[in-house]
Order: structure tokens, then sequence, then C-alpha cells
């Protein structure tokens, strides 16, 4: 059986597995979103894609945020939020070698998964932002831009400017990046990605999906060889 025949799917083209929890390290971990504007506003209901043609620009996103070959036999899914300085750790520290030595080699196909927390005032919009770069094919380029700026935009009472800066510098076309985040064409992507989420057991951020297996927090690239690598060999056997 194809590897992707055995997964259920989130949206569009990111695969949600059923795991097992192997180790946790640091990481943001989910608290009550009541007192958080951005997510009550985000979880008002929203009409289902399930029997409605998709938007383009949702499809265009969704592909945007994967990365390595179709072939690969095993799915990477990182479960995040932009706002969390756990999450940057992982991306910043742990992310690079695993593109290094999975990614590019074939052996893992990437996955980006929004998790906005309710206590991160600017983590759903972010998210937004991030899917909205996709629609015009960087949504990893803009990743990279939050986390690095994410000192300078978390603390502010409004990030608007800081992200709509980062879409200049990247050179997007601004006033496009802008109508995808007004209309929010892509907050019933992002709640479908926290939902899907929440159904496989995650509940904080960073959370790594591999195969059957599930790794909670910041993990070093040492601890995230050993996830992948059992990924790997449970794929094999399984062919």
């Amino acid at each position: 059986m194809d590897t992707s025949d055995r997964y259920r799917h989130w949206q569009l083209g990111v695969p949600l597995a059923v795991a097992l929890v192997v180790t946790a390290f640091a990481a943001c971990s989910r608290k009550s979103d009541s007192g958080s504007a951005a997510a009550t506003e985000a979880a008002k209901p929203v009409a289902s894609t399930a029997s409605a043609e998709v938007d383009p620009l949702v499809q265009r996103a969704d592909s945007a945020r994967i990365k390595g070959s179709p072939a690969a036999p095993v799915w990477l899914i990182v479960v995040s939020d932009f706002q969390c300085p756990y999450c940057k750790v992982w991306h910043d520290n742990t992310l690079p070698a695993v593109e290094a030595e999975y990614v590019a080699t074939g052996k893992v196909r990437l996955a980006y998964v929004n998790f906005p927390l309710g206590q991160h005032a600017h983590a759903f919009v972010a998210a937004e932002a991030a899917m909205c770069a996709g629609t015009q094919g960087r949504f990893w380029e803009y990743a990279d831009a939050l986390f690095s700026t994410q000192n300078e935009w978390s603390p502010l009472e409004n990030a608007g400017p800081v992200f709509a800066r980062l879409a200049a510098r990247l050179g997007l076309d601004t006033a496009a990046w802008s109508d995808c985040i007004n209309r929010h064409v892509m907050r019933q992507l992002i709640e479908a990605d926290r939902e899907r989420s929440l159904q496989a057991g995650v509940n904080s951020t960073p959370t790594l999906i591999a195969g059957n297996r599930k790794l909670a927090g910041a993990a070093p690239i040492a601890d995230t060889r050993r996830l992948l690598d059992s990924a790997l060999a449970e794929a094999g056997r399984s062919r």
C-alpha cells in the first residue's frame, strides 16, 4: 500500500496521523481561548468546504507549505504557532538540519500546520499572513521572517505594520496579500488545521508528527532524528 493511502488528510494536501507520544520538551501549552479576541473571532462558524469548491488561493497556500518529494515514504507534520518562542527555537535550531538530512534527500515530506494558541494575541493573524504569502509561493520565506522577527512584533499592541513590512521586504504583491488577510481567506484552513490537530491529541506547540509517532516541544536534532528514523523504519517494514 502506498504510504499516502494510510493517512486521512487535513484541508487539502497535509495528512493527519493518529500519533503516539514519544517524549516531550519545552513547549507552549494550550490554554483557554476566552481571553483572546483573535481566537474568538477565528472560532466563528464558517462554511464547510466538504461540498463546496475550494478557493484556488487556499489550494495554492496549502501546497506552498509543503516541502519535499511526493515520493517520500514519510510525512513530517510540524504543528506550530508563529508567536510561540519554543516554535522559534525548533524552527531556528532543528529545522535546517531536518531539511538538509531528510527533506532534500527525499526521505521525508514536510508540512507546516497552524495551531495558533489563544493566549498569543497575534498568532492567528500571523498564520493568516504566512498562508496569504503562500498564495504567492512564499510561505516558507515569510515563516522564516516571522520567526526571525518574533521578538520584535510579539509584544506590540498592533503587529500589522511589521507583518506588512515583511511582505514588502519579500517582494510580495502587497495589495493582493493585504486583501487575502482582510477578507480572511485563510481562516477556514487555519481553523481546520487547529481542529484536526486537536483530534490528533495536540495540546502544545511545537508538536512533530511522523508516521504513528508524536514528539511534543522544541526537540533538538538528535531527538528529531530518532523520531524520523523510527518512522522511516516502520514505513519500510510496511511496504
